[in-house]
C-alpha cells in the first residue's frame, strides 16, 4: 500500500469530522442561531441518554461471544492501558503548562481517552480493500478487522464513562455540586469533606485514604447510561438464547436490534455538530493556551504511540497476544488516534469548559492525519 494512498485513507475519516464540526459551526453562528446554546444542551442530552448507549449495546452484542472473549481477552486490558498512560501523561501536561483548575480535567480526559469508534471503523475497511494489504483477503480483514473495532468501541465507551467522566469531574471540580443535565435537579459529584481526627499509623492513614476517595465517587455517575447498556448487551451476547433472539439477520426479534443500532448511528453525526457549535464561543475566545493544545498533541500523537509498540510488541513476546497481524495492528491503533469526542458531551454535561474542550478537539483533529499516515505504515511494516 503506497504512502499517498495510506495518506488519502487516514485523511478520509478526519475530513469528514472536520467538515460535520463546521457544519455546527455554522448553524451556532448568531445569524443562523439554528444551534445556540439551549440546542446544544438538549441535543447532547440525547446522545447521553439516547444515542451512545444504543451505539454501544448494538456494537458490543454483536460481536461479544465466549470465543471472541477467549480469543480477545488482552484487548480490554490494552484499552485499559491506553487510559492509564494517557491520564499519567496528562498529568504531566498540567504539571508543565500550569492551566487554570477548570482545565485540568479536559486536558487529562483529551490525553486519557481515544477516539476508538468512528475513525477506525473506516480506517480498517480502506486498508482491507487496498492492493497489497498485510492482512490477508478484503472479505476476510473486513469480517474479523469491524468485529475487532466494534468491541474496541464498546470497551472504550466503558472506560470513558467510568473512569474518564468521574476523573474529570473530580479534577475540574475538586469541590462542590454541579448540575448534571438541563433539568432543575443536581447532583453532587463530589462529598462535602468530612473532617477526621488525627489518626495514628500506616493502616489508619490508608483506610482514610481509601475512605476518601470512595467518598468522590458517585455510583450514579458510574452506571451511567452506557455502563448500563454495555451490561445489558454483555447479557444478551454470552446468553445463547438470548443472542438467538434478538442477534442475527434470522432472529426473531432482530427488529430490536436494528431499531437500537439506527439509533447508535446518529451518535458520531449528533455529538460532531455539537462540538462545531461548541467551537464558535472557542474561537472567539477560550483563553486556551497554546502550550496546552501542543501537549495534548505530543501525548496523543507521539508518546502514546511509542507506549503502544512497547506494550504490545513486549505482549507479545511473552504469549499473551497472537501473532495475527490484524488483530495486533489494531491493538497498537488503539494508541493513536485522537481524542474521543464523548468529552464534548461530557464537557456540556458539566457545564464548564465546552468551548476550551472543542478548540483541543478541533486542533487534534486538524493534525490526526499526519499521525495516522506515519504511525499505521509504521505499524503495517511491524505486523507483516
Amino acid at each position: 500500500m503506497r504512502l499517498l494512498d495510506l495518506f488519502i485513507t487516514s485523511s478520509i475519516p478526519v475530513a469528514k469530522i472536520l467538515m460535520i464540526t463546521g457544519i455546527g459551526f455554522y448553524l451556532a453562528m448568531d445569524r443562523v442561531n439554528i444551534l445556540n446554546q439551549d440546542a446544544r444542551k438538549q441535543l447532547n442530552n440525547i446522545v447521553f441518554y439516547v444515542f451512545s448507549p444504543s451505539l454501544v449495546a448494538s456494537s458490543l452484542a454483536a460481536t461479544i461471544t465466549y470465543e471472541s472473549m477467549v480469543k480477545m481477552w488482552f484487548m480490554p486490558i490494552n484499552v485499559l492501558l491506553t487510559f492509564i498512560i494517557g491520564s499519567f501523561l496528562g498529568w504531566v501536561v498540567i504539571k508543565i503548562t500550569k492551566p487554570p483548575p477548570h482545565l485540568r480535567g479536559i486536558i487529562v480526559g483529551c490525553c486519557a481517552a481515544g477516539n476508538l469508534g468512528n475513525m477506525p471503523l473506516i480506517i480498517i475497511p480502506a486498508i482491507c480493500n487496498e492492493k497489497g494489504s498485510p492482512f490477508g483477503d478484503s472479505e476476510s480483514c473486513q469480517k474479523f478487522g469491524l468485529g475487532y473495532v466494534a468491541l474496541s468501541m464498546a470497551i472504550g465507551a466503558i472506560y470513558i464513562w467510568t473512569y474518564v467522566y468521574n476523573l474529570m469531574r473530580m479534577l475540574a471540580h475538586p469541590a462542590g455540586e454541579i448540575a448534571v443535565n438541563s433539568t432543575s435537579s443536581t447532583m453532587p459529584l463530589i462529598a462535602p469533606k468530612v473532617e477526621v481526627g488525627e489518626q495514628v499509623g500506616t493502616w489508619s492513614k490508608v483506610k482514610q485514604r481509601v475512605c476518601s476517595a470512595a467518598e468522590k465517587i458517585n455510583l450514579r455517575t458510574i452506571f451511567a447510561p452506557s455502563t448500563i447498556a454495555a451490561l445489558i448487551a454483555l447479557a444478551v451476547g454470552l446468553n445463547p438464547i438470548l443472542r438467538k433472539l434478538l442477534v442475527g439477520n434470522t432472529a426473531p426479534l432482530r427488529v430490536i436490534e436494528d431499531s437500537v443500532s439506527l439509533l447508535g448511528d446518529g451518535t458520531i453525526p449528533v455529538l460532531t455538530l455539537v462540538v462545531g457549535g461548541n467551537l464558535l464561543k472557542g474561537l472567539r475566545g477560550s483563553g486556551m493556551h497554546k502550550s496546552v493544545i501542543v501537549g495534548v498533541v505530543v501525548v496523543r500523537y507521539v508518546l502514546l504511540p511509542i507506549s503502544g509498540v512497547l506494550i504490545v510488541q513486549g505482549a507479545h513476546h511473552f504469549g499473551l497476544v497472537t501473532s495475527e497481524p490484524l488483530y495486533k495492528f489494531i491493538l497498537l491503533l488503539q494508541y493513536v488516534v485522537p481524542p474521543a469526542m464523548n468529552l464534548g458531551t461530557i464537557t456540556q454535561l458539566f457545564g464548564s469548559g465546552e468551548s476550551e474542550c472543542s478548540v483541543i478537539l478541533f486542533w487534534s483533529y486538524a493534525l490526526a492525519s499526519v499521525s495516522l499516515t506515519v504511525w499505521p505504515t509504521f505499524f503495517m511494516w511491524l505486523v507483516a
